[in-house]
């Protein structure tokens, strides 16, 4: 299952999306530090499966689209003082998505 095209992918390079905020219990695979942030799709990797499903011994079904999005360093660390144009690049599955419009 690993790299499948992503054909039904909600999200498209440039679109700009929000990680869900959200702190459910068990194994997740959002980063804390990046919920709740903005970003932009850099790529779309592929399909994979679910890891949250896998950690608990389930088959990952149905496979998610896994997405690189592209963060100003400044929006994920409060009092950032680095340069305006840093960034992270951060693999964020489409579960935690949402659109931002």
């Amino acid at each position: 299952m690993s790299g499948e095209a992503a054909t039904d992918a909600r999200f498209r390079p440039g679109d700009a999306v929000r990680v869900r905020r959200a702190y459910p219990p068990g194994h997740v695979r959002a980063p804390f530090f990046c919920r709740g942030k903005q970003g932009v799709v850099a790529e779309l990797v592929g399909a994979f499966a679910n890891p949250e499903e896998l950690a608990y011994g389930r088959d990952g079904r149905p496979a998610l689209p896994l997405y690189r999005v592209l963060f100003r360093q400044a929006e994920l660390w409060d009092g950032y003082d680095g340069p305006a144009q840093d960034t992270a690049v951060i693999d964020v599955y489409e579960n935690w998505l949402e659109a931002v419009r």
